[in-house]
């Protein structure tokens, strides 16, 4: 089994950046693609952004061009960088790792962006 632990959530002013990291440990070998959701408030949890095992990547609209995601493969991390923070972007931001028999989610970093 795969063991996934975030971090670099936190509180900022909008306009300021934070970077989030996503460590897999235990069986990490197999990982595929890897990808960051959030859940606001009242909302439904979304794709933020995902990458896959040859680095291919994809965005949510509303953060085209503010965030980018990549992934050391020999470090197994993921990193979702975040620039020009908006007060909409306050969420729990959740890692997910796909392997060969589902998909793996770490317990979510909570993200606030005031205004």
């Amino acid at each position: 089994q795969v063991q996934l632990v975030e971090s670099g959530g936190g509180l900022v002013q909008a306009g300021g950046s934070l970077r989030l990291s996503c460590a897999a440990s235990g069986s990490s070998f197999s990982i595929n693609a890897m990808g960051w959701y959030r859940r606001a408030p009242g909302k439904q949890r979304e794709l933020v952004a995902d990458i896959s095992s040859g680095g291919s990547t994809r965005y949510a609209d509303s953060v085209k061009g503010r965030f980018t995601i990549s992934r050391d493969n020999a470090k197994n991390t993921m990193y979702l960088q975040m620039n020009s923070l908006k007060p909409e972007d306050t969420a729990v931001y959740y890692c997910v790792v796909t392997m060969p028999y589902g998909n793996v989610w770490g317990q979510g970093t909570q993200v606030t962006v005031s205004s």
